[in-house]
């Protein structure tokens, strides 16, 4: 059962190991129209007339429990248990984000505003409030036995698609002070979801606590609290049959960037006949400062199912668990179902996001990007990105 409960955490932990998308590729003044997803504003006055993209895929993940050095790690000597760094608390969270952006476009209208469509699949899994102290006591070898006091925690997964699209416009060019703002409108579908949430949540686990007779023991597992657990439940499991779930609802973007041209008269030329022009294949910025407000929405599961157990019993057999067929079996037969629901809302990992890039000179620029998450992860039914700088 030990090795059972380690295995889950890590195999889920690997998982977790994504919304910060195409880091350090969004922010570049040539990502055209991927540059849509962290502000729509970017994709006029861009450095294309037109961009296609046919497919990019991105994975982000991070925690704040296990750490490890990259250079050490890919050396062939390095031992992840004696070198990798361990900060267990009370509070530990994981969040893994993987993005697929489909064909999309983008194109100017004119000089001052540009459209794009674009379409896109992702997928958001946070598991927050996690006590890192009994993932140590878990992987203690001295015993077999051990105390999972976790207390309050959630965990919350949901992927979809959206499609897009996105109109930018610029507000303001006036010489040395230039400003545009963009805004997308998403149509979503949901493709699966499930979440839990723990409350007052122990569980006690004697690796030889259950007689099985002839000298043979097996554990026993007694537990206290209170587990609610939700999904989309119209997968097939007999016949591996997969419909899209009755789940949609609509997303929005926003933002604004705004740049300071102190040099910007060495970026116009006049033709012979006085007629003159913008170079848009240049930078003209000293400072460029972007604010946007991504994912304003949610997803509705009208056939989502979500029960809430009291796990409260004791001398439960290891060998009921290990027979039963999965979850679902584990919580209706061993433990109380106190509430049943139909439906619940999903929210989207509603994030605001400061970019600044600071041009030294045309080859080199510096840049700051941060992505904040403004969704509480005390937040049930909802996903979150991780705050990042």
């Amino acid at each position: 059962m030990k090795k059972i409960t380690l295995a889950v955490v890590f195999v889920v932990s690997s998982f977790c190991v994504k919304a910060q998308s195409y880091i350090g590729f969004l922010t570049d003044n040539y990502s055209g129209v991927n540059s849509v997803i962290s502000n729509p504003a970017n994709i006029t006055d861009s450095r294309f007339k037109t961009d296609i993209n046919l497919v990019g895929v991105s994975v982000f993940g991070g925690n704040d429990y296990y750490g490890v050095n990259v250079l050490d790690a890919i050396k062939s000597d390095y031992d992840f248990d004696l070198n990798a760094t361990k900060s267990p608390s009370s509070d530990n969270n994981i969040g893994l984000y993987q993005d697929v952006l489909g064909p999309s476009f983008m194109f100017n209208l004119n000089a001052k505003s540009s459209i794009a469509i674009f379409t896109r699949a992702r997928s958001v899994v946070n598991i927050n409030e996690v006590n890192g102290n009994t993932i140590d006591a878990i992987d203690d070898d001295e015993t077999e036995d051990f105390i999972v006091n976790e207390g309050d925690f959630n965990a919350f997964g949901q992927a979809w698609a959206e499609v897009g699209l996105t109109y930018a416009r610029v507000f303001m060019d006036k010489q040395q002070h230039f400003l545009k703002g963009g805004l997308s409108l998403k149509y979503l579908q949901g493709i699966g979801s499930g979440y839990a949430y723990g409350r007052n949540v122990n569980v006690n686990y004697d690796a030889d606590g259950t007689n099985l007779g002839g000298g043979e023991t097996t554990g026993s597992i007694n537990s206290t609290g209170e587990i609610t657990y939700g999904r989309f439940d119209d997968f097939d499991n007999d016949n591996y049959d997969y419909d899209l779930p009755e789940a949609t609802g609509f997303g929005v973007d926003l933002g604004v960037v705004y740049e300071w041209r102190p040099n910007h008269a060495d970026y116009k030329t006049t033709n012979a006949d006085g007629t003159s022009y913008v170079h848009k294949h240049e930078n003209k910025y000293k400072l460029k400062v972007g604010l946007s407000i991504t994912d304003i929405g949610s997803i509705n599961y009208k056939n989502g199912v979500q029960e809430t157990f009291n796990i409260a019993n004791t001398g439960i057999s290891e060998e009921d668990i290990e027979n039963a067929e999965d979850i679902d079996d584990v919580l209706n037969t061993l433990y109380t179902q106190t509430g049943s629901e139909t439906g619940y809302t999903a929210a989207l990992p509603m994030a605001v996001h400061l970019n600044a890039d600071w041009s030294f000179n045309k080859r080199f620029y510096i840049n700051l990007n941060t992505d904040f998450s403004l969704v509480s992860k005390d937040k049930e039914n909802a996903s979150r990105i991780s705050n990042v700088v």
